[in-house]
């Protein structure tokens, strides 16, 4: 964490100093805005978080509900969403209270009496090196709650408008072309009816999206007719994994076992069988009380004493999706930019088994936050918008194929070991399908094809441990300045900038033969320089780009006077220096270099997207390359409010008076 960067502040540092401008505007939802989000769940507060960075940018976002959830909902939390929870700085909290999935165990009714269940087998939940940070389970109610706290903390002030219900949204022409009609709910009356004019609306309310019907989307698909009932429990019991997630096939029928955070609580899934398409009233009488019931059964022999029941729900599985999830007509994206979008369950719905709802809703906003900021910002033309519903919707179609699968095999009964050929699925099917799974169910298996903001794999042999089009994958290094061991990866925030971490070859800093050192003069001085042709004058160096590099030298063998004057930048308004802009290996870890496969001989540029995402991989002198990429995506900066760099001047930075 950084800070005083522009003067000494006293108090918490991840509060942020209000923005004047945004400190003056009005409390009450204002007539105009450049962002209007509707919805405070996963997705819309992940969007409002980062959007909250941005105080010239006037977002607010409106909650139908009367104030913040307070519990239930989902609780899976993936290993990339923890990734992307740290560029928020939310992480490290997180993780200290939720529970760490690590092993997952699998039951079965016993061969020589199916009344009973007996265990099959255990199997560790995240695979080794996967990501820095572990699977974890937490109340979706405490996810909003840091969100809600980032968004609190940052220059924006950000707090949502409860009791506010969208009924329709219209898109017009002119600079605020979308209108929204609101009204306040649990009241009556033309008074209570507010009417709210946005550049841009993200639909962020759910299955029953009036955003997602006003542009003429339709969630298309099909209900399993199979139902589930899912309670949150403090309960008594001798079933001995009752603190390790349980997959059990049970005669009685098949249950999730899902410890909870606190070392107490317990979330159990309950398989309620087939659903009449016509008699589907039924399945909303079922009471808590006959789902413990059957969980009951279900774990046979062990015993199962329910003291409270903290949360409790029935949801039948259906997997549907909308084709599109913006606002423009497939044959309209030549002629028109999006002006309305829809994320998480808007677009997108599936069962809650496989732990992906959250995660994949969130997902989708952190895609679409940096690109609406960008072009609000005027950094990036409007044509940039195209693209998140370009690459999420092809992601939740890989969702929805997937969650058919795994529902069906989860709601499938145990195989007879007697009848080979009968029905149902065999329990070592499913603890072969879950290993399978675990890279796709960790969040890290997400993949973006070749796009405007995804390049080509011309030099992926460069660095093969960062596949372009996936999530930079974070290791140790150590800190130049300070020898401290840091994750590469954490050094991303969730600003809008894009970062250019520049793998060194095997020449050092000070050696006129480093190319990494002709790279960062290059981007410091040239005139072609991609970082000067988008940074503007009164701008920190690093506004738009922040160059990291990573040294193959151990760090004692390097001095910070050889350093290229880039990676000690001037900053702020009293021009300090910042200095952790240089790594080199742990020697107590993997040398990054070997474990991201990077070449020591050539070194490589990895281009990484504000979301996390690599989008390129260059070699260090790919000078022309880098440029090609960004023309489409920035807007450049006029000559005039180009930094005018004296010789010898430490930093990209003209310090206004």
């Amino acid at each position: 964490m950084q800070f005083h960067v522009d003067g000494f502040q006293v108090g918490d540092p991840r509060v942020r100093p209000a923005d004047p401008a945004a400190a003056a505007r009005p409390a009450a939802l204002p007539g105009e805005v450049d962002v209007l989000i509707v919805g405070c769940g996963p997705a819309g507060l992940v969007l409002a978080a980062q959007l909250a960075e941005f105080p010239t940018i006037t977002t607010r976002i409106v909650e139908r509900r009367p104030g913040p959830l307070e519990l239930g909902h989902a609780d899976g939390v993936a290993c990339r969403t923890v990734e992307m929870l740290a560029a928020f700085g939310l992480s490290e909290a997180l993780v200290a209270e939720a529970y760490w999935v690590n092993e997952t165990a699998f039951w079965r009714p016993d061969p020589l009496d199916r009344s009973r269940i007996v265990r099959t087998g255990r199997v560790q939940d995240v695979e080794d090196g996967l990501s820095e940070f572990p699977h974890v389970i937490c109340n979706q109610a405490r996810i909003h709650d840091y969100l809600l706290e980032s968004m609190r903390r940052s220059p924006s002030r950000l707090e949502p408008d409860y009791a506010l219900e969208v009924v329709g949204v219209s898109v017009g022409d002119g600079d605020t072309p979308v209108t929204v009609s609101l009204r306040r709910t649990g009241h009556a009356g033309s008074d209570d009816e507010v009417t709210v004019r946005a550049r841009y609306v993200v639909g962020c309310d759910g299955a029953r999206s009036v955003v997602r019907r006003s542009i003429g989307r339709e969630l298309r698909g099909d209900d399993a007719n199979h139902a589930w009932g899912v309670l949150d429990v403090l309960a008594v019991t001798d079933f001995p994994d009752i603190r390790l997630k349980a997959a059990i096939q049970s005669g009685e029928g098949n249950l999730l076992v899902i410890p909870r955070e606190g070392g107490y609580l317990v979330r159990l899934y309950v398989d309620l069988g087939e659903v009449d398409p016509d008699a589907r009233e039924a399945v909303r009488r079922v009471t808590s009380e006959q789902v413990v019931a059957v969980a009951r059964r279900g774990l046979h022999p062990y015993t199962l004493e329910v003291q409270e029941i903290a949360w409790f729900s029935v949801y039948e599985v259906g997997q549907r999706l909308t084709d599109k999830f913006d606002d423009v007509p497939a044959e309209l994206v030549g002629t028109r930019t999006p002006r309305v979008f829809i994320a998480g369950d808007a677009c997108h719905t599936h069962s809650a088994k496989a732990g992906q709802g959250m995660n994949v809703s969130m997902q989708d906003t952190f895609n679409l936050g940096w690109k609406l900021a960008a072009v609000l910002e005027r950094r990036s033309p409007e044509a940039l918008l195209h693209t998140y519903s370009a690459e999420r919707q092809g992601i939740a179609q890989e969702l929805i194929d997937f969650d058919t699968e795994w529902s069906a095999i989860m709601a499938a009964p145990p195989r007879d070991p007697a009848d080979a050929g009968g029905d149902g699925v065999d329990p070592s099917e499913l603890q072969e399908y879950f290993q399978r799974s675990l890279r796709y169910t960790a969040g890290v298996a997400t993949r973006y094809a070749s796009s405007p903001v995804v390049g080509a794999a011309t030099y992926q042999d460069l660095a093969k441990g960062f596949t372009i089009g996936m999530r930079f994958h974070s290791a140790s290094v150590i800190r130049l300045a300070d020898a401290k061991p840091v994750q590469l990866g954490h050094a991303a925030r969730a600003d809008g900038r894009w970062r250019l971490y520049v793998f060194a070859d095997r020449a050092g800093p000070g050696d006129p033969a480093s190319r990494l050192r002709a790279l960062c003069e290059h981007l410091e001085r040239s005139p072609d320089s991609t970082l000067r042709r988008y940074t503007r004058v009164d701008d920190d160096v690093d506004s738009v780009f922040d160059v990291r590099a990573v040294f193959q030298q151990p760090h004692r063998d390097l001095a910070l006077a050889d350093l290229p004057s880039l990676l000690t930048p001037r900053k702020g308004r009293y021009g300090l220096v910042d200095y952790e802009k240089a790594f080199t290996p742990d020697a107590r870890a993997d040398d990054i270099f070997d474990l991201r496969s990077i070449s020591r001989d050539e070194g490589a540029l990895v281009v990484v997207r504000p979301d996390q995402y690599v989008a390129h991989v260059l070699p260090l002198d790919g000078y022309h390359e880098l440029a090609a990429f960004f023309a489409p995506l920035l807007i450049e900066v006029g000559p005039a409010t180009r930094p005018e760099l004296p010789p010898g001047h430490n930093g990209v930075r003209a310090i206004p008076r």
